[in-house]
This record gives structure tokens, sequence and C-alpha cells, in this order.
């Protein structure tokens, strides 16, 4: 039976493709990456790297860890935990989502932090903008007509709930065209700061309407850029009374703990089952499925603030000051004074 609160036909249709959102999560990282490391013309790739790692790897870690302890390795083979802890299943696409479904994106975020100081040193930072919209955007084009044409006649891609969706290079497209995006901003619009509310409810309203009436395409590997980079960019610069309501601190504390919130969400269902809650709480899946859904929400929440405060951040700060003790000490063997004397 379900809950009328997801499965009526007014919305239903959202929550059955809300997983386009990674797809303007991986634009929006591509966008954030220019902005946090656009002024940089050479970027370390070790330390970079490590700052990525830092913020991501622990808690990707621990709920891979959460997860084949919940499922007693039901079904899990040691080569599956190998590729997940190493963040490399979305390169075998049939093991992507074998342990932590929400953790593909994770896989496929890494081979775009990898590639990025490359991009950075050698094609943004020494090519013109014109010359990186070209490329980009040409990119992205022959991207669109692999995945909607070339693919399609191997296999349907336009099933969301296909493997080939998990692939890393089917959405590089997305990373790239944020990085354009950023670039832009960068450049022509960063101070430009207005009240874009109205062209930001157009887009979203335009999302609705893709959304509600498919026209048989695939959405899933950047096409949806015609409307989250826009949405990006004016979200970026409008200084409306909703944005500022979403920079005060309770939101902002809401976002920190929202990667949490992803990672955690199977753990989480599959700790808390439907047949936990009725051995313990008397709770039917079908009768009281909201209810049910609202416990484990909450409880969701909970987690992710916890594991946020006291255990990402610890685990950031232990990475960092590891590697920056190791970093003083090849620097004071380097030195010439630690060097022994050769006379």
């Amino acid at each position: 039976m379900g809950s009328y609160l997801f499965n009526n036909t007014y919305i239903s249709f959202i929550f059955q493709q809300a997983n386009i959102g990674v797809s303007y999560f991986f634009m929006l990282s591509g966008f954030v990456m220019i902005i946090a490391y656009g002024n940089l013309e050479n970027i370390n790739f070790f330390q970079y790297i490590k700052n990525r790692l830092a913020r991501i790897y622990p808690l990707y870690v621990l709920a891979v860890i959460l997860i084949a302890g919940a499922s007693l390795f039901k079904n899990v083979s040691f080569v599956d935990i190998i590729l997940h802890l190493s963040m490399m299943q979305t390169w075998i696409p049939e093991k992507a989502t074998i342990i932590n479904p929400p953790g593909w994106s994770l896989s496929v975020e890494l081979f775009f932090y990898l590639i990025f100081p490359l991009l950075a040193n050698k094609f943004y930072s020494k090519l013109k903008l014109k010359t990186n919209t070209i490329w980009i955007i040409l990119f992205w084009l022959i991207s669109q007509i692999i995945c909607n044409i070339v693919l399609n006649e191997i296999g349907n891609i336009r099933d969301p709930n296909t493997k080939n969706i998990h692939y890393p290079l089917t959405h590089l497209n997305e990373f790239l065209i944020g990085n354009l995006a950023g670039l832009f901003y960068m450049k022509y619009l960063k101070n430009q700061y207005e009240n874009y509310s109205i062209p930001i409810i157009i887009f979203q309203l335009l999302l609705i309407v893709i959304l509600k009436f498919p026209i048989g395409l695939n959405l899933h590997n950047g096409l949806l850029a015609i409307i989250f980079i826009p949405l990006i960019l004016l979200i970026s610069l409008s200084n409306d009374k909703i944005t500022k309501l979403f920079a005060r601190r309770e939101f902002v504390f809401l976002g920190e703990i929202s990667f949490g919130i992803y990672l955690l969400q199977v753990p989480v269902w599959l700790i808390f089952s439907d047949y936990r809650l009725e051995k313990y709480f008397g709770l039917d899946k079908e009768a009281d499925f909201t209810l049910s859904f609202f416990i484990r929400l909450v409880i969701l929440i909970s987690l992710s603030t916890l594991t946020y405060l006291f255990f990402e951040k610890p685990m950031k700060k232990i990475i960092q000051r590891t590697y920056k003790k190791s970093e003083q000490s090849e620097q004071s063997e380097q030195s010439p004074l630690a060097r022994p004397s050769i006379s």
C-alpha cells in the first residue's frame, strides 16, 4: 500500500526520478572545485587529494563497514569489499551498488578528483576561456550523442536502474560542464549579485515539466545541464530572502551533515528494518509506512549529526595532522642542516 505522501499521482514522479539529483551534484562539484581552486595556477596533487579524501573517505568506509556487518556479508565477496574500500566499484558496473548503493557516486567523484589537477594545471590555467568553452561544449554534445544513440543500441540506458549510468566516464561531461560554469562565474559573474528568485523558480518549474512529461532521452548523463547549470549560477548569485534564509547557521549545518545523510541512509534502513520495527515497535510495514519512514529519517539525521561531530571532523583533523607531520619530516631531511657532511 505504501504512503500517499510519496505515491500520490501529483508528486510521485518526482520521487521516482529523484536520483537525477546525482547529476546535479556532479555539476555542482565541478563548479565548486573551480571556485575553491580556480585561482591556483599549479595545484599540488598530493596535498589536494589528501584534503579531498580527508573529507569523504572516513565516513565512506564507515558506511561500508556498517552495511557489510548489518547484512552479515550475505552475497558480498572479498573482491566486492576490496572494490568498495578502494572506491573502484563503478569501473565494474555490475559491482557499483552491491554494498552501499549511494557510494557509487563517491567512486565517480574520486575519478573527478584525480583528474582535476591535470585539468586545472594544463587546460584551465593555460588556455583562454573561449578555447575551454569550445572543447567542453563539444565534449558535452558528443557525450549526449553517445549516451542517447550509440549506447542505446547496445543496451537500454534510458532505464534509470541500468548499470550503465554508474560508469564514471559517462558522467565526465557533467563535471566538465560544472567546471566551465565555474570559469565563467570567476571571470564574469562573481560580483553580479541580485534577486534572481523569479528565474530560479522558472527553471525549477521547467525541471518539473521535464520530469512529468519524459521525452524519451536519458536524463542521467548530463542532458539536464540545460537546467542545472543555470540553476547553480542563479542560486550562487541570488541575494533573495530564500537564499539568505538558507545561509543561516542551521541550514549551513544541515548542509554539512548532508553527506552523512546521503551515505548512511542504507545502513539505517538495514539496521532499522521492517522486521525490527514490527518486532520491537509493533509497526506494520504497509499500514505504518509513513510513520516508519519518519522514524528512520529522525534516526538518520541524528546519526549523521553525531558522526559529523565525533567522527568526520576528528578523522579529518587526524589525517591532515598526519600529512603535515610527514611533510615536515621530509622537509627536515632535505634541509642542508640535516644532511651529513661529506667533507
